[in-house]
């Protein structure tokens, strides 16, 4: 945008060169990466994005029953992803999809995303990274096999987007679609002390 600045002050006029020189700031609030304060209560899973609550929905996994808890991050939101819970990358699966509205409840099916499996703190977790009308652009550093902590980053997703995560059956909820969530920091649910998920078992 520094380029585009000058290029546009040398061969129009300056006035002009104001455009690049606000977006290039733009982008690098959009990039943004606070620090957050990480909650250290065992089996305590936290939201993998900033945003807000859009749904919360039961849905059946392999014949169990999941909860699912979808959040929309808009242009003003923080998009670094981070991971729910501590443990194991298990799977990490990448759909090609359309790139619908990601508010839309079928955005989560048929939006590409980038589907995270994690096994850790007895229980097995999912999250998906899903692109919308904007973004078409998922990033995601880790690979299968490595160990993640609680809320460490894993990823970005460029521009406005959503995110899911599909919780074990025990995990007792802790939010309600219209809360505002931040990656990292916010209390999504709680596995109950000494719960195993039936996945983990086998």
């Amino acid at each position: 945008m520094a380029v585009a600045a000058a290029v546009v002050g040398w061969v129009a006029d300056w006035r002009w060169a104001a455009i690049p020189v606000l977006l290039g700031l733009f982008f690098l609030w959009f990039f943004r990466d606070p620090e957050r304060a990480i909650p250290a209560t065992a089996g305590t899973i936290v939201s993998p994005a900033d945003g807000k609550v859009t749904h919360i929905e039961t849905l059946e996994v392999a014949g169990q029953r999941r909860t699912r808890i979808s959040f929309f991050l808009s242009v003003f939101n923080v998009h670094v992803n981070r991971s729910p819970i501590g443990g194991r990358i298990e799977a990490i699966e990448y759909r090609r999809g359309a790139f619908g509205f990601a508010n839309a409840g079928t955005s989560s099916d048929r939006n590409e995303q980038n589907i995270v499996t994690v096994r850790g703190e007895g229980q097995q977790l999912v999250f998906k990274q899903i692109a919308g009308i904007l973004a078409r652009r998922i990033v995601f550093n880790m690979e299968v096999g490595d160990l993640v902590e609680r809320g460490q980053r894993v990823g970005l997703i460029k521009f406005g987007s959503r995110a899911d995560v599909v919780l074990a059956p025990e995990a007792e909820v802790r939010v309600k679609v219209g809360d505002r969530v931040h990656g990292g920091s916010s209390i999504l649910a709680q596995m109950p002390a000494g719960a195993t998920d039936v996945q983990e078992q086998r």
